[in-house]
């Protein structure tokens, strides 16, 4: 039984949605983490593992869809990519930030007190899960106003050539000419050990591009490459 003051959360999450729902189970359910599970000794039976099963593929449809028929000249490699890039962990994550859904998650202690609310992993499950369970109540025209919505920013993004992988893009230009080479170097750390913040820093042939800031070392590398491939004009910046 869901108490009233969830059911409350709840209805403002759906607000932010633009969505309308008749009963929350299956929400609720979407917005539970296992570790919440297993820290109430299975009186909360269920978790949200099942639902991002399905919203994995149900994600992976309606972008697709989106993708096929909103760049009709694309081939099917450039699709792919594109994709690739809008049902990534980080993307996902950006939407369900974009929500507030970690305000919404239910999440063990432990979890919690390690930053768990806010972690990418989570969120993105999160909100695959959400997918899942917003497909089996309203059907697919609703999920797919809901997921293109959450992550038009990357889809910007991705019409203006970045296809996900700044590291490897950055890697595919330099090594057309064999004598070129990239590294990484962490520069700079701070913040306790479940909040970390770290900035990578690009040098290709040992001199310095340019320097991207991240929750990781792989987000701080990315975005460094990224800022390397805007210098470059590779991309839009």
């Amino acid at each position: 039984m869901i108490s009233q003051e969830r059911q409350k959360q709840l209805r403002s999450l759906l607000q932010t949605l633009a969505v309308e729902l008749e009963q929350y189970d299956l929400l609720n359910v979407a917005l539970t983490h296992p570790s919440y599970v297993l820290e109430k000794d299975g009186a909360e039976s269920v978790h949200n593992q099942r639902l991002e099963f399905l919203g994995d593929a149900v994600v992976d449809l309606v972008v697709g869809d989106y993708l096929f028929h909103e760049f009709p000249l694309k081939t099917e490699g450039e699709l792919t990519k594109m994709r690739a890039a809008l049902v990534c962990e980080s993307t996902l994550a950006s939407a369900a930030r974009r929500a507030q859904v970690g305000s919404y998650l239910l999440i063990g202690k432990g979890e919690r007190s390690c930053g768990g609310k806010d972690r990418s992993s989570n969120l993105a499950d999160a909100w695959e899960a959400l997918i899942g369970a917003l497909y089996l109540e309203k059907g697919i025209d609703a999920v797919r106003s809901v997921a293109i919505r959450f992550i038009m920013p990357e889809i910007e993004l991705v019409k203006k050539g970045y296809y996900g992988d700044y590291k490897t893009q950055l890697q595919e230009i330099i090594q057309k000419n064999p004598d070129d080479h990239v590294s990484y170097q962490i520069l700079a750390e701070s913040g306790p050990d479940h909040d970390k913040n770290f900035e990578a820093g690009v040098y290709i042939n040992d001199e310095f591009r340019a320097k991207g800031a991240g929750k990781t070392k792989k987000e701080a590398e990315q975005n460094a490459a990224f800022y390397t491939l805007v210098q470059l004009g590779e991309i839009n910046g």
